[in-house]
């Protein structure tokens, strides 16, 4: 029964696929039809830029609270220097999202959305058996482990005296 309702679910799911979505009732499927993968493998001149800007800004962060202060007089402020840190932090975020990259990472993320909408999640009842079966099993690996190191004291403790 289960192969015959697998086969059945994988036609539906390639009718679907073959009717362009019409068929869904989803309508969050993933925006292009390359995968993260792909996009992330593709790269440019503008990528490798791109990527040593972000670090060198990264690494200017952490230089941030130590030296500025001593060139720049409003650095002597907290605030200011963790408000540059933060700026500096999202430039940096900014810069790695025009990367390839950072564009696979937004279309794993919208797919990943697009999954976790398809959960199902367990309900309340379900959850407590669960958690009873997981506390049931922990208690009895528990005893067996403290079984174990109880037989293998006694045992060294033959040899050693």
């Amino acid at each position: 029964m289960s192969n015959n309702q697998d086969n059945l679910e994988n036609k539906l799911s390639d009718a679907k696929a073959g009717a362009g979505g019409m068929l869904s009732k989803d309508k969050h499927v993933s925006a292009t039809n390359t995968s993260a993968v792909e996009i992330a493998k593709t790269g440019s001149i503008k990528d490798v830029i791109l990527w040593l800007l972000a670090a060198a800004v990264l690494i200017g962060a952490t230089l941030v609270n130590q030296y500025l202060p001593g060139y720049w007089q409003p650095a002597n402020d907290l605030w200011v220097r963790i408000a540059i840190i933060v700026a500096l932090f999202v430039f940096a975020l900014v810069c790695l999202a025009m990367t390839h990259q950072g564009s696979a990472f937004k279309t794993l993320l919208k797919d990943a959305a697009v999954e976790l909408r398809r959960v199902t999640w367990p309900g309340k009842d379900e959850t407590f058996q669960y958690t009873w079966q997981t506390i049931v099993m922990i208690a009895i690996v528990g005893f067996i482990v403290w079984l174990l190191d109880n037989f293998f004291n006694w045992f060294v403790g033959i040899f050693i005296g």
